[in-house]
């Protein structure tokens, strides 16, 4: 499919997709660095930077512990993945303690960061829900006071045949509602 944006945009928001297709080889620390670098300038509210990356390597001992978390949907085609990443972000401000009301809005500006620079750098970068929170909380300690957000799994483009029949039929960019289903101007007028 091809996508047309309705009004005028930079091209780099249409070519980002979610493929699921990876090869398995290895990305390059430096290319890591520069996703990471591309999520540090994201805006955040008092310029707090809540979100925080939680990430392992392929061939790693980490690779598993954090494979671990997926459900098996997930796991049949993040397997060839690169790099593993749990976002997370802190629900208080560091210079006061008080609630960040916005961190999981400013912890997705990072991501989005993050994915339209793997998109431009030509790797897959594809935000996942489906793996344990409850668990990735306990085994990765993670404290009380940190939102676990998403997974995201990282890695080359790859041959669409490792993935099952039904990945298949998927494997293609999908459409975006039109923009006057999710504006209003002046009150709220949504299904």
């Amino acid at each position: 499919m091809k996508r047309h944006a309705d009004h005028k945009i930079n091209n780099l928001f249409i070519n980002r997709w979610s493929p699921r297709a990876m090869s398995g080889e290895t990305i390059t620390h430096e290319e890591l660095m520069s996703l990471f670098e591309a999520a540090r300038w994201a805006p955040s509210s008092f310029d707090n930077q809540p979100w925080r990356f939680i990430y392992a390597k392929r061939n790693t001992p980490q690779w598993n512990i954090l494979f671990n978390l997926l459900v098996e949907a997930n796991k049949s085609w993040a397997q060839h993945a690169a790099v593993l990443l749990l976002i997370i972000s802190r629900n208080t401000f560091e210079y006061n303690e008080k609630p960040a009301r916005t961190h999981s809005f400013d912890a997705g500006s990072a991501w989005e960061n993050l994915a339209l620079q793997g998109s431009e750098m030509g790797l897959v970068v594809h935000g996942m829900e489906g793996f344990d929170y409850e668990k990735a909380r306990n085994i990765l300690n993670i404290p009380d006071n940190y939102t676990i957000e998403a997974m995201v799994a990282i890695g080359r483009p790859g041959n669409i045949k490792i993935l099952s029949p039904e990945q298949q039929k998927a494997e293609t960019p999908s459409d975006r509602k039109k923009v006057e289903e999710f504006i209003s101007e002046g009150v709220f007028n949504f299904k």
